[in-house]
């Protein structure tokens, strides 16, 4: 399953590698946030990713400061993964920081990707100390500098996803994504103007977080105790009224039988078929199997009433 990006001409997998969890540096607060992986067991991730049909990785400056994107690079060319085989995505940190940064940290982010280019370049979040309007400005001339191949941003509202994209079309080029959390137990999107504003617009969305840190999947609704047992940074981010969310996990299961495949899997599905072609997913795996299963998401076709059901378990969570 390839769909476009926005209206660049990059053309990826439905599905791509998110890779916060390949984020683990030195330090007390970075074993809490992120789990312990070596770069043999990353580049084991990245390889199955691979081999499964997935054509592009999602990481960012913040994610350790670099050492994903450098983890990213290790295990690719240790692969010898050509550099126009995949799309690298990668985000610039603005907190703190004003648009003119863009340009004194690119050579950074080349230097940990390297020889990989930056296929996807977004702007984290909007909290910089600069507006949208400077920050598209400084990317655009990045991309016209050779040094990035399409521009996104992250976490912007509808109204500031209107601003960057007219400012770059004044300057001839498309804002491609907005990067945003979208599963079926946050479905923000649909409501606050990002959903309605990407359509009209031609950008495209990349659902981050789809199966919702892991709860998605019924493992937390089989075993509660395993809660207590993940990392800092999962129990924080991830929705946990399990009375609650019981019954759309139930709905899950029982589509996920139907067609032979995971809880986890089906959620997937939920989010790529949600809206169509406008869709991606960016999915986080800390074992190969787990990368070869988000991939195989790609392959499951919904039904209409299947969709009716999922959301509307979906609508009772979140009522």
């Amino acid at each position: 399953m390839q769909r476009r990006l926005g209206q660049s001409e990059i053309t990826l997998s439905a599905v791509g590698l998110g890779l916060v969890d390949f984020a683990a540096g030195p330090g007390w607060l970075s074993r809490a946030l992120f789990p312990p992986l070596d770069q043999p067991a990353k580049t084991a991730v990245v390889a199955a990713a691979l081999g499964a049909g997935i054509d592009w990785f999602d990481t960012a400056e913040m994610y350790g400061f670099g050492a994903s994107e450098r983890a990213l690079a290790v295990a690719l060319r240790s692969l010898d993964v050509a550099p126009d085989a995949v799309t690298v995505a990668t985000k610039w940190f603005p907190l703190g920081r004003t648009a003119s940064h863009l340009g004194r940290s690119i050579g950074a982010r080349c230097r940990a990707l390297e020889p990989y280019p930056i296929g996807l370049y977004m702007v984290h979040h909007p909290f910089g100390f600069s507006t949208a309007i400077a920050e598209m400005r400084a990317m655009a001339s990045l991309a016209r500098r050779g040094l990035i191949h399409s521009i996104g941003v992250s976490n912007f509202s509808a109204a500031a996803m209107r601003r960057a994209h007219r400012t770059l079309a004044a300057l001839g080029l498309p804002l491609a994504v907005n990067q945003v959390r979208f599963n079926l137990l946050d479905r923000r999107l649909e409501t606050n103007g990002v959903l309605a504003t990407a359509q009209e617009l031609g950008i495209s969305l990349i659902a981050y977080s789809p199966l919702a840190k892991g709860l998605l999947s019924g493992r937390y609704h089989r075993e509660p105790a395993l809660l207590a047992r993940q990392g800092l940074r999962r129990r924080l981010m991830m929705p946990q009224n399990l009375r609650r969310t019981a019954p759309l996990i139930a709905a899950l299961d029982a589509v996920a039988a139907a067609h032979g495949a995971s809880a986890a899997q089906v959620a997937l599905a939920w989010v790529l078929q949600r809206h169509g072609a406008l869709m991606l997913a960016a999915v986080g795996a800390t074992r190969p199997q787990q990368a070869s299963a988000a991939a195989a998401a790609m392959a499951i076709s919904l039904s209409a009433k299947e969709m009716a059901l999922l959301t509307e378990r979906s609508d009772y969570a979140l009522a």
